[in-house]
């Protein structure tokens, strides 16, 4: 019997050294069902699996090749796409292991990146951030020709090759938060073509130019020399804390809309407690962002303070005031949920939450909050006076909450991925944290959200950034031009098409002055670049909100400049240009290019030139069209030198062409 166990027990090892080893078969996000592949080119297939694996891709339009990983794990297949069309399959096979990729289209494919203005969804941010047509283009956007890819956020020291993200139909389940100024963009492609588009959205709001480029190409430009130094000494760190942050509970937040952020718990089942033990947690000094004491951070954190309540205000019906907070939260009196906002958008919103007047006790009273920052700063973060806790019917009645809190992290969100911790346990103080890294760091974006994207061939790229280099125009006229010329060499396509919006008029930080002016100023250099073009939005701005809602002029009028230069419409793209600027006693004469035809003024005059004599004092002035220029006077400056035109942070457009498009702003020198 025993010889018998043992001769089956042989050939059950015999028989499993002959099976074939698991190949480990496997293909980055963008490569997926549902993609949208660049019609016409060299397409590439990648991704990783043993080495020494043979790799073979068949496409269902006839596409085929076959690869071999190296000691790398890479193997990569280059086949030639057929002319716009699909649905398509595509098999992916290595020895034991097939992927089949369904639903792909091919057509025409463009990356969708910059800042806040290009991030704005669709739904918008409501309720002080919203879109025009919002409602009614969701609820029509089944267009399944048009497919989505949103790169979910990634900060990286070094270049990774995957993002995290999937590629979707367009429905209204899938669009509303989408980027809106993309999805106009691709609308009008799709209508004005007929053929599929892909969309891959790689978007952060409030994040700098420099964010944006490879840590080479900043070096060749000889600018934030210290920080990449200091990113290169901390890779080994952030590696650490990676490997750290792997080892804690995972959250994803993969819903959307208004129920991405909702029901999500953490800690909330003992943080509010009066009991809670939080003797050993620091303490930070409120109204204020956290990221003052925790540098870069997203994610959530628990705010814990004490209110001693008097013997009159007890038993009363209170309200607490916190002010704004950014960007969601979850509000605890005495344990008891009283209030929370918990949709994004509301992060200018002021908190005020009735409490009970069973729960308002004499002698001390606990207040947890609850803050959940999904990008940018974070915080409680109003004016100075703005956190109360008063008598809902006397609020003269008060006590100031402000000052010293008690906090402590209790998730840190890396795209849409919370990593959970203990608050009890202070998990996040045990740790030293890469600090050096965040979404305004030098290259930490191209590292994360654009170097993923190289392998996969695009038609070219549209961009709406700006607002985070207002301050730094010569810096940015600098470094501008050699972010487009960065990602025309790492896509190793020189004729990369990269088209992008001047930024709107918005008065920063309240202040009506001209800084944002030599910003679009520095845009508009890099039209010196072949293959560019640039989006005027001088006419469809709200100067006192930095994110405008005309998102629909904005993607159309990126569309056009594609369908003029890529698809050879014809189609006006652009407003009246300065030309020359001539001296006549006491007034200027300004003759333009591109007028088309002809000048035209929206409203009664026109308004935002300014005149200026030899001292360079300028001074509002009165303007008119006379044929095809503009006769600018001031009795202010009887002898004009300069002239200039929307070059205040606030400045909107008056003057147009006959094709409705605003004039350009300038200056004279």
């Amino acid at each position: 019997m025993m010889k018998k166990t043992f001769l089956i027990l042989v050939s059950f090892l015999a028989l499993l050294s002959c099976q074939k080893k698991p190949s480990g078969l496997e293909l980055p996000a963008l490569i997926g069902d549902n993609m949208v592949l660049q019609q016409k080119t060299e397409i590439h297939i990648w991704g990783n699996a043993l080495p020494g694996t043979p790799v073979d891709v068949l496409a269902s339009w006839g596409g085929k090749g076959k690869s071999v990983t190296g000691d790398d794990k890479v193997w990569s297949v280059t086949i030639p796409s057929p002319e716009a069309g699909g649905p398509f399959t595509i098999t992916v096979a290595a020895p034991d292991t097939t992927i089949t990729l369904n639903n792909v289209l091919v057509g025409e494919v463009w990356v969708c990146s910059g800042q806040s203005n290009m991030e704005m969804p669709l739904a918008g941010w409501p309720p002080n951030d919203t879109i025009m047509y919002s409602a009614k283009t969701i609820t029509s956007a089944s267009v399944p020709e048009i497919r989505l890819f949103n790169v979910q956020r990634k900060v990286s020291a070094e270049p990774l090759k995957d993002c995290s993200g999937k590629w979707e139909v367009c429905s209204p389940s899938s669009v509303g938060q989408f980027s809106a100024a993309a999805y106009f963009f691709g609308k009008k492609l799709h209508d004005e073509l007929n053929v599929p588009v892909g969309l891959i959205e790689s978007a952060w709001g409030g994040t700098p130019a420099e964010a944006w480029m490879s840590a080479d190409i900043l070096e060749e430009s000889d600018e934030f020399v210290s920080e990449l130094k200091k990113i290169k000494e901390s890779v080994p760190l952030i590696a650490g804390y990676q490997s750290w942050l792997n080892n804690h509970k995972q959250i994803v937040a993969d819903a959307s809309g208004e129920s991405q952020w909702k029901n999500l718990t953490f800690s909330d089942d003992v943080v509010p407690d009066n009991n809670f033990n939080d003797s050993g947690w620091p303490v930070m000094k409120l109204p204020g962002q956290f990221e003052q004491v925790t540098g870069d951070f997203d994610g959530v954190i628990w705010f814990r303070r004490s209110v001693d309540l008097p013997e009159e205000m007890s038993g009363k019906e209170l309200t607490l005031s916190l002010g704004p907070i950014d960007d969601m939260d979850r509000t605890y009196f005495n344990g008891q949920l009283v209030g929370s906002h918990e949709i994004a958008g509301f992060w200018q919103a002021e908190r005020n939450y009735d409490i009970p007047k069973d729960l308002a006790r004499q002698g001390k009273n606990m207040i947890a909050v609850r803050v959940l920052d999904n990008q940018g700063g974070g915080g409680i973060w109003g004016k100075p006076g703005s956190m109360k806790l008063m008598e809902k019917d006397n609020q003269s009645v008060h006590i100031d909450i402000e000052g010293e809190w008690k906090y402590q992290p209790a998730a840190e969100l890396i795209g849409n991925r919370f990593f959970v911790f203990d608050p009890s346990r202070k998990d996040f103080s045990s740790i030293e944290r890469p600090s050096s890294i965040g979404p305004s760091t030098p290259s930490s974006l191209f590292n994360g959200m654009i170097n993923p994207l190289l392998n996969y061939p695009v038609k070219g790229a549209i961009w709406y950034q700006g607002e985070s280099n207002v301050g730094r125009a010569e810096q940015y006229a600098k470094i501008f031009p050699l972010l487009i010329r960065n990602w025309r060499e790492a896509w190793n396509n020189d004729d990369l098409s990269f088209y992008f919006v001047q930024i709107a008029p918005y008065v920063y930080s309240g202040v009506d002055s001209t800084e944002s002016a030599f910003l679009r100023e520095a845009q508009e250099k890099a039209l010196q670049m072949p293959n560019t073009g640039m989006v005027v939005t001088l006419d469809i701005a709200t100067v006192m909100n930095i994110h405008p809602p005309f998102k629909k002029e904005v993607g159309e009028r990126l569309a056009n400049l594609a369908l003029s230069k890529n698809y050879s419409r014809d189609i006006a793209t652009q407003g009246p240009v300065f030309k020359s600027a001539t001296a006549e006693g006491k007034s200027i004469r300004v003759q333009f290019d591109n007028i088309g035809r002809g000048l035209v003024s929206k409203g009664a005059k026109l308004t935002e030139f300014e005149l200026a004599g030899q001292d360079g004092n300028y001074m509002k002035a009165d303007a008119r069209i006379a044929g095809n220029e503009v006769v600018v006077s001031s009795p202010k400056v009887p002898k004009p030198v300069f002239v200039r035109y929307c070059w205040r942070n606030g400045s909107t457009a008056s003057l147009f062409n006959g094709d409705g498009l605003p004039a350009l702003q300038f200056r004279t020198k």
